[in-house]
Order: structure tokens, then sequence, then C-alpha cells
């Protein structure tokens, strides 16, 4: 009895002492370097043969849509990232995954820089988080199916899963649509999926761009948690994903 109570005692000492580690893990003062292929960590390795050819004018209306935005509670909510998941520690939100919440911290930086560039950007937030209704006018995929159609470039944002369990960074282009060279430029910065990714998912299936930042794990991960570090490391993606976007219209 005493020998069960001792390895319960060990057993609790253990589990405060890693959940101590992990607090202090993701929240320590880091020193935030912009280096951003450091940060976003390994691209895609898939084999990927396309190239973005097709011009793009400069004025070409931008949508940025959140992912996992209008999923949350069904199978597709997005990612909890390695520190919940992995470590333990609270979600950023407790009603929404922890990959939507840094996706919608992302989608508003983009937009904000992009007008600054001069881009002609948007964004769109179903702001209902779960819809499951294919038919429904109001989630990301309907709203940016629409949007493409009319000859406006969508584009979804994601963190990819942690571990083993993701991929990497890295754009995965419209499934019936030639690449255009926003697209090749994208790729160029944070790598590049096969058009038939998966098969074929759903958003590059009604012309909707897919882009993986990077693993949510890591130093990514550390720096989006970090309230020093947070601000930095949002607006250091945002204006990478920016650049692209310049890039591909000049």
């Amino acid at each position: 009895m005493r020998n069960k109570v001792l390895d319960t005692l060990k057993l609790i000492v253990f589990l405060i002492a890693f959940y101590a580690f992990t607090q202090h893990y993701y929240t320590r003062n880091f020193y935030f370097k912009e280096d951003f292929e450091l940060i976003i960590g390994e691209a895609s390795n898939l084999p990927a043969t396309w190239v973005g050819i097709k011009d793009v004018d400069k004025n070409i209306p931008i949508l940025i849509l959140a992912g996992h935005a209008d999923s949350q509670g069904l199978a597709g909510a997005g990612t909890p990232g390695e520190a919940v998941d992995k470590f333990g520690l609270n979600p950023m939100h407790p009603e929404i995954s922890d990959e939507l919440f840094w996706n919608l911290k992302l989608q508003e930086s983009i937009v904000k820089i992009g007008k600054k560039k001069g881009l002609n950007i948007r964004s769109y937030d179903p702001e209902i988080r779960n819809i499951n209704d294919a038919n429904d006018p109001k989630p990301n995929w309907s709203v940016g199916k629409r949007f493409a159609k009319s000859g406006g470039y969508a584009i979804e944002i994601h963190f990819d899963a942690y571990g083993v369990y993701g991929v990497g960074s890295g754009l995965i282009p419209p499934f019936s649509e030639t690449p255009n060279k926003i697209d090749e430029s994208i790729a160029r910065t944070f790598g590049r999926f096969p058009v038939s990714f998966r098969g074929g998912l759903g958003a590059p299936r009604r012309q909707i761009r897919v882009l993986e930042i990077g693993k949510l794990e890591g130093l990514l991960e550390q720096n989006l948690r970090n309230l020093k570090t947070r601000q930095k490391t949002i607006k250091l993606l945002a204006t990478e994903i920016v650049q692209a976007f310049l890039n591909g219209i000049i």
C-alpha cells in the first residue's frame, strides 16, 4: 500500500514538473530573430511539377480566407497544435482550434499590410463557426468559389499539423485552373504541394488556393504563443505573403 502511495506521489510530482516546464518553454522571453525560413520550418518535399506562368492583372481582387473558420466542432476544425495536443497547454481560445486562432490573426494582418502596399485585397469571415451544409452560401468555400469564378484570386490560410501528422509549408494550387504568377511567387517563398494532394482537396477543387504556412510546432508556435514575439511573428509572416503577391503581379 505504501509503495502505491509513493508511486502516485512521484507521478503527481512528475506531471506538475512537466506542466511547469512546458508553460515556461512556451512563454519564456525568446530572442526574436527575423529568420523567416527558420521560423516556418521545413517546406513540403512532395513531388510537385507545376509552374505558375499565367500573367496576373496588377489590380486583381484578392480574397483572404481563414482556414476552418466555418468548421469548428466538426471533423475539419484544424490542428490544435503541438503545445495543446502534445504538451497539454491551454488552447488560445476555448471555443476554436489553435489553428483557426492563428489563421484569423494572420488573415487580419495580411489584409492590413496588403492595403498599405496598394493591393486590391479583402478578407471574409463567415463568423458562424459551425456550418454543416454544403449548399449554404456563407462558408469559405462557397464565397471563395464565387469570388474565383468572377476573376478574383481566393486563397485560404492554414497552419499544418505538427510532427508526422503534417507535411510542412507550401502552396496547393487550384485543381483545374492554370497556376499563375502569384501562385509561383508564393511557392518560391513557402514551397509547393502537388495539385492532386490527397486526391484533390475541397478548396482547390473550387479554385481556392490553400497556403500552409508551416507546421504548428516548435519555434513557429513558440513565437506565436509568446507575448513578447507574437506580433512580430505575425507581421513577419504576413509581410512575406504580401510581398509574394506583389512579386507575382509586377
